[in-house]
């Protein structure tokens, strides 16, 4: 770990992830609407869902190298087990995606800040 000019802060961690699970379940339901061109979207936002719900319920989001390294294992890990998504290769790719976004945000401790449903 790189150490930023900034302190870690779980609060908002835990704040960011909580918002960004709420709008992945915006984008399933619109993805949902607009029926089969959107199956992309819909994995994409069900694998955000995914990750965004496995970092949460790790409680580990106030140590930022324990949130790390809990990253690094749901990276690492072979399936991600979900019910309900159009196709699993496609999904498994977006959920790592996910997971190296988050990965880069927490080793930069960076980005956590931005709250907002589109980024």
């Amino acid at each position: 770990m790189t150490v930023s000019a900034k302190a870690w802060n779980g609060e908002q961690v835990r704040t960011w992830l909580a918002r960004r699970l709420a709008a992945s379940k915006l984008d399933q339901a619109a993805a949902d609407r607009r029926g089969y061109e959107a199956q992309d979207d819909y994995d994409k936002a069900a694998a955000e869902e995914w990750a965004c719900r496995a970092l949460t319920v790790a409680d580990c989001s106030d140590d930022q190298a324990a949130f790390a390294r809990r990253i690094k294992e749901l990276i690492a890990q072979e399936d991600y087990p979900v019910t309900g998504i159009y196709d699993d290769v496609r999904f498994e790719r977006h959920v790592r995606g996910h997971l190296r976004k988050v990965a880069k945000m927490t080793k930069a401790n960076e980005g956590f800040e931005k709250t907002l449903r589109y980024q």
